[in-house]
């Protein structure tokens, strides 16, 4: 995802000055001035002499001055090209491996909690914000009712086959009436019952069609409104996010951008793209602030990884959400291993 000629064009003085520099700030968060780098250095060199390093550094975009002082830090293309092109993703300790193991391995019929239990023992491992993305659930319905809150608010009751009950508010067509939404209700589980919502959704535009004469105008629109309603977006629960508080305890934490990642945290919009995030070829992926469009107004860093069926087709995803000084080398094993081993056990395979 980086210009890795860029990477190429740098002597091995520049490369190990970039490494350092970068290393250093994802450990401390601190700018990371001249005087401590020749503490390190493999050969002896001067501080004057790493200060023209780390100013050439600056001029290709790789490092930045936060404030006037000496110090610099990794820019988000540097953050990228180290996360390309120098990162040593560290083995996957036996601690972690366990934790991971232990929570996956507890008994529970019930995938939601699963991963509910999943979502909490990553963000606990990285002291980070988790996010899991539950396979997509498509029981069958079995009964709708349509429920009036006021002139402008409706309430939507699905109850599905394997008794999941889910309410929904929306907002229904002006001048709807308790009869309209009697009428929607019958047209729907009257053509509904042992179909899924995708199903429904298929073929909902011929039935309306067909059955014009017999719906007023406005239990029509109710229908059409509801099933729009039921496409998901910020109604979609399947999100699970776990660890809010681990991003205020970061002292550098940046308020502004934290709230917005909370928002949008809480309105789980786009739940669906961050399944984009993944699913272009296995393994785990790596966005830096603005590279992730989901969360780019907070400038956050997401590591994402996909897990798939017995089919090997994806149909969810774990992922780490924080800023972007993140130990990478530490939590692209955690997330890879725990995608993996998800992905397992809901297929039934064993290894």
């Amino acid at each position: 995802m980086t210009d890795q000629p860029l990477l190429s064009e740098l002597n091995d003085r520049s490369r190990e000055v970039f490494r350092r520099v970068v290393e250093s700030y994802l450990a401390t968060g601190e700018p990371v001035g001249s005087l401590n780098l020749t503490r390190d250095m493999t050969q002896k060199v001067s501080p004057a002499t790493i200060r023209n390093v780390m100013k050439d550094l600056e001029m290709l975009g790789l490092l930045g001055s936060p404030h006037v002082s000496a110090g610099r830090v990794p820019t988000q293309l540097g953050l990228r090209l180290f996360v390309d092109g120098l990162m040593e993703a560290g083995p996957l300790s036996n601690a972690d491996r366990e934790l991971i193991d232990e929570t996956l391995g507890e008994e529970s019929g019930d995938t939601g909690t699963m991963l509910d239990r999943v979502s909490t023992a990553l963000s606990s491992l990285t002291r980070s914000a988790s996010l899991v993305l539950m396979p997509k659930q498509e029981a069958p319905l079995r009964h709708i009712e349509f429920v009036s809150l006021g002139p402008d608010r409706a309430l939507v009751v699905l109850v599905f086959a394997d008794g999941r009950v889910e309410n929904r508010v929306f907002t229904p067509p002006i001048g709807h009436t308790a009869s309209a939404m009697r009428e929607a209700a019958n047209f729907l589980n009257a053509i509904a019952e042992g179909r899924t919502l995708s199903d429904l959704r298929a073929g909902i535009a011929r039935d309306i069609s067909n059955a014009r004469q017999q719906l007023d105008q406005v239990a029509a629109e109710l229908v059409s409104s509801g099933l729009a309603l039921w496409d998901g977006g910020e109604f979609d629960p399947r999100l699970i996010v776990r660890g809010r508080a681990n991003l205020l305890a970061n002292e550098e934490a940046d308020l502004d951008r934290i709230r917005t990642l909370f928002d949008d945290l809480e309105r789980k919009r786009d739940i669906a793209e961050f399944l984009e995030l993944a699913e272009h070829g296995e393994g785990v992926r790596i966005f830096i602030g603005s590279e992730n469009t989901l969360f780019s107004l907070s400038g956050s860093s997401v590591v994402v990884s996909p897990y798939m069926n017995a089919d090997r087709k994806i149909v969810g995803a774990v992922g780490v959400i924080g800023p972007t000084r993140l130990n990478y080398g530490r939590i692209v094993p955690i997330v890879d291993y725990t995608a993996q081993l998800v992905g397992r056990v809901l297929s039934g395979r064993k290894g």
